[in-house]
């Protein structure tokens, strides 16, 4: 069982602000889907799915791109023929 400590740990590691208003519904909602997924463990099966399976993906196409000086023109930051984005930390 996930506690409200578990639920405000998991949210300043994904850095997304949840107050105390919101707290036991999100601790709440957390719970439920784990119960979801300890019926999914106990479900039997021989692990063969019960379908057939067929690509739905198409072939690629090669199409025609933007010119990179139009696509630099509409960029906050470049650098050497990029665009710069700030570091992900």
């Amino acid at each position: 069982m996930v506690s409200e400590k578990h639920v405000q740990h998991i949210a300043e590691l994904a850095d997304v602000g949840i107050d105390e208003a919101e707290l036991g519904t999100f601790t709440h909602q957390f719970n439920a889907i784990l119960e979801y997924f300890d019926i999914l463990d106990r479900v039997e099966g021989d692990g063969q799915a019960a379908r057939n399976l067929y690509n739905i993906l198409r072939e690629d196409e090669i199409e025609p791109s933007l010119p990179q000086e139009d696509v630099l023109r509409n960029a906050p930051a470049k650098e050497d023929g990029f665009i710069k984005a700030p570091r992900v930390m």
